[in-house]
């Protein structure tokens, strides 16, 4: 997802994140055997919400913080989930998520996740296809779904056996809804935050309105894409029923940096909700 900063002090802030991240933060190692059906391999592809973009304080990826694949202890993940029932998935779970990455990065990800020889996947991408600089710019909704077709079929083809989640986008626009009265929000924005929903977000002009609300429906399509290329998939991969896109994001599950990407209050939720779609929930 867009939003990434360059100022030298978000660099510095950013060498203090890393090394947080690097500290004794990691979560307990469980005992006992792995319970039947339990992956031994986990990967995550998709963008930057997935790598846990701002969530350690600076607008960097922190990928102990990810919803799917995160081991640090302040957001429990569907890997650190995982590891409750199979002590042997420690260290087996890679990210290949990438911030700024659109759905046609979805099968270079995929074609990791194979070489992993992953056999749970999770996906969630699109934000970033519908995050462009204007309407016209996004991306057209046939090119979208022949791009999660292609990721998706590398996957099939390469692990076919491998559970894969495939997760609906959040609802970007309800960021609109309760951050364009919070001035501060307001000004993060204006930083390039998603110009195609956020940009102007004070105004009230028709062309304005007309723009957010054309965003919000191509956000509904992608899902529905995202939906349908699971089903064709077959009985291996799981749409999470629109869980993740039904998500309540207010401001205080958001960084307060972009005003955008999840915190570890926000990323906590996502892995609430689409782990109940997983498969390994019951």
């Amino acid at each position: 997802m867009p939003g990434r900063w360059t100022t030298a002090a978000v660099c510095l802030l950013a060498l203090v994140a890393l090394a947080c991240e690097a500290g004794g933060d990691a979560a307990p190692r469980p005992s006992g055997t792995a319970q039947p059906g339990s992956p031994r391999v986990v990967a995550a592809l998709g963008d930057s919400i997935t790598t846990g973009f701002g969530s350690c304080l600076v607008l960097t990826s922190c990928q102990r913080n990810s919803w799917s694949t995160g081991d640090g202890l302040r957001v429990d993940s569907h890997y650190r989930r995982l590891l409750d029932r199979n002590p042997g998935l420690r260290g087996k779970a890679h990210n290949h998520a990438r911030a700024g990455a659109r759905a046609s990065a979805l099968a270079g990800q995929a074609e990791a996740a194979v070489r992993d020889r992953a056999d749970y996947v999770t996906v969630l991408v699109g934000a970033n296809d519908a995050c462009r600089a204007t309407i016209d710019a996004m991306t057209p909704v046939a090119d979208f779904r022949a791009e999660i077709n292609r990721g998706l079929r590398v996957l099939r083809e390469g692990r076919p056996k491998a559970r894969v989640l495939v997760v609906s986008i959040p609802n970007l626009y309800r960021l609109w809804e309760v951050g364009h009265d919070e001035p501060r929000a307001v000004r993060a924005w204006r930083r390039g935050v998603c110009p195609a929903l956020l940009a102007d977000a004070t105004s009230t002009a028709p062309a304005d309105r007309s723009r957010r609300a054309a965003f919000r429906e191509r956000i509904a399509a992608y899902n529905a894409q995202l939906k349908a290329e699971c089903r064709a998939y077959g009985s291996r991969c799981r749409y999470d029923g629109g869980a993740a896109h039904r998500v309540r994001f207010d401001l205080d599950l958001v960084n307060r940096l972009d005003y955008f990407h999840p915190n570890t209050a926000g990323q906590s939720r996502l892995a609430d909700v689409t782990w109940r779609s997983s498969g390994y929930a019951d």
